[in-house]
C-alpha cells in the first residue's frame, strides 16, 4: 500500500465531506433547524451542472455558477415553503417535510434527466500533478482549495460582519433577535439559501470524480450527517476537521480493509464518539467556532 497516495487520497476526500457537510452545519448552528433534502440538493447541483455543459455547450466554470445560483433559490425556495415551520423550529415535522421534498426532488430530477448515470466533465479532472510517489488532479487541488476558502470566508463573514452577527443573534435567541429588529424570516432564508448554494457548488466540484445518479442523494446525506454530529453539531471549526479526519480514515480503511465496508466503519466511530464523550458533540454555544 502506497501510505502516501493514500494519505492525499484521503485529504481531497474529506475536504469534499466536508464541503458537503458546511451548508448543514451553518443551517443546525444558526436555525437548530434540520433539512432532511439536503444529499438530493446535492444531486439536483450536480445534474444542472452536468446539463448546462451538456445542452449549452457553455463552459465547465460558469456551469458551477449555474449551480450555485439555482441552489440558492432551491434553497431559499425550501425555507418560503416551509415558513410556518422553520419559524416555529417544528423540528420533528420539519424533518418529515424535508424528507418528503427530498424524495420529490429526486423523482423530479428521475423525470428530467433519466435513469441514466452521467459524468460532469470537466477540464481539470483530465490534469495530473505527481510528486514522488503520489499524484492527483487539478481539479482535486481546486476542490481542496476551495473548501478552505470557503470555510475561511465563513468563519471570517460569521465574526467580522454585521450579517454574522445577525446570524449569531438567531443562534443565541430568535425571539429576542426579533425584538431587536431584525427580519428572522430572512435571516433564515439567507441561510437556507447559503445552505443550497454551498451544497451546489460542492456537487459541481466533487461530481466529476463519480458518476452521477439520481439516487446519490441518500449517501451524501448519511455521511454529511456523520461528519457534522463528529464535528460538534452547529461548530463550522469542528465541522471541517470532521469532514477531514473522516475522509483519511475511510481513505486508510478503505485500503488496509475494504472499500464495501467503510461506511459501516465510520458509523461504529460516530456511535464510539457518542457513547465516550456525547456531551462534546451537543448543540451548544461552539456555534461559529
Amino acid at each position: 500500500m502506497n501510505v502516501a497516495q493514500q494519505l492525499v487520497n484521503g485529504i481531497v476526500i474529506g475536504h469534499a465531506y466536508a464541503l458537503v457537510a458546511v451548508g448543514w452545519t451553518l443551517l443546525l448552528g444558526a436555525a437548530r433547524l434540520v433539512n432532511f433534502g439536503h444529499g438530493q440538493m446535492y444531486m439536483i447541483g450536480a445534474f444542472v451542472a452536468w446539463w448546462v455543459m451538456a445542452a449549452t455547450g457553455l463552459p465547465y466554470w460558469l456551469a458551477v455558477v449555474a449551480a450555485v445560483l439555482l441552489g440558492a433559490a432551491l434553497g431559499a425556495v425550501m425555507q418560503r415553503l416551509f415558513l410556518r415551520l422553520t419559524l416555529s423550529q417544528d423540528l420533528v415535522n420539519l424533518m418529515i417535510v424535508t424528507l418528503g421534498f427530498g424524495q420529490a426532488l429526486e423523482g423530479a430530477a428521475g423525470l428530467a434527466f433519466g435513469p441514466k448515470p452521467q459524468t460532469l466533465a470537466s477540464p481539470f479532472q483530465e490534469m495530473s500533478v505527481h510528486l514522488g510517489p503520489v499524484w492527483f488532479t487539478v481539479q482535486d487541488a481546486i476542490l481542496v482549495g476551495a473548501t478552505i476558502l470557503v470555510f475561511a470566508l465563513l468563519y471570517l463573514a460569521l465574526h467580522r460582519s454585521w450579517l454574522g452577527a445577525a446570524v449569531r443573534m438567531v443562534a443565541e435567541d430568535p425571539r429576542l433577535t426579533a425584538l431587536g429588529g431584525f427580519k428572522v424570516s430572512r435571516i433564515y432564508m439567507g441561510i437556507f439559501a447559503f445552505e443550497g448554494a454551498a451544497v451546489a457548488f460542492a456537487a459541481a466540484l466533487v461530481a466529476p470524480r463519480t458518476p452521477i445518479l439520481t439516487s446519490m442523494g441518500f449517501d451524501q446525506v448519511v455521511m454529511t450527517f456523520v461528519v457534522v454530529v463528529l464535528g460538534g453539531i452547529g461548530s463550522v471549526l469542528g465541522s471541517y476537521v470532521a469532514g477531514l479526519g473522516i475522509g483519511l480514515f475511510t481513505a486508510l480503511f478503505g485500503a488496509l480493509v475494504s472499500p464495501a465496508y467503510t461506511t459501516a466503519a465510520v458509523f461504529a466511530l460516530l456511535i464510539a464518539a457518542m457513547v465516550l464523550r456525547p456531551g462534546q458533540l451537543a448543540a451548544s454555544g461552539s456555534f461559529a467556532r
